[in-house]
């Protein structure tokens, strides 16, 4: 992260930010406090290479089930959570239960190649609590979106149904 203040630059290279702007002290010497967000310049951008029904390509790795980009790295959907809603919505729907990369200012859904993956009105719910703007598109379309425009945006990319 890069510290826009009027720290000299020898001292400035001893800062590392933690968390919600709070300055790690345990670094150097003493730290001047640095105002930042989660957001500022993060190099979150992950390179979709590649989609087909059953898998994905990213940065050069295949992955074969969904996959959630939570600010520039890659980690398998954990659906558990959702599994007991699966019933009511013939398929294992996304919950807010599951584990959603809320740290973002976007959110962006691929309910798979062919839109299929419920969305629970609670995540709705929680992404407006949060003010996380939630989009929610096939997943081709989630992707061309990334591509185009990620700064500050996680994603959950269904790559099935």
């Amino acid at each position: 992260m890069v510290c826009e203040c009027s720290v000299p630059r020898a001292a400035a290279t001893r800062i590392r930010v933690l968390g919600r702007g709070v300055p790690d002290a345990r670094v150097g010497a003493a730290a001047p406090i640095v105002e930042a967000t989660d957001y500022f310049e993060r190099e979150d951008q992950v390179r979709i290479d590649h989609f087909s029904f059953g898998s994905i390509q990213i940065d050069g790795r295949t992955y074969a089930h969904d996959v959630v980009v939570d600010r520039g790295q890659i980690r398998k959907r954990r659906k558990g959570a959702s599994k007991r809603h699966r019933a009511s919505h013939g398929h294992t729907p996304l919950s807010a239960e599951e584990k959603i990369p809320w740290r973002c200012r976007r959110l962006v859904i691929g309910t798979g190649a062919a839109g299929a993956l419920p969305v629970m009105d609670s995540v709705q719910a929680e992404a407006r609590r949060r003010g996380v703007e939630l989009v929610t598109l096939p997943t081709t379309r989630a992707i061309d979106l990334l591509a185009t425009d990620a700064k500050d945006t996680n994603a959950i990319l269904h790559v099935t149904c």
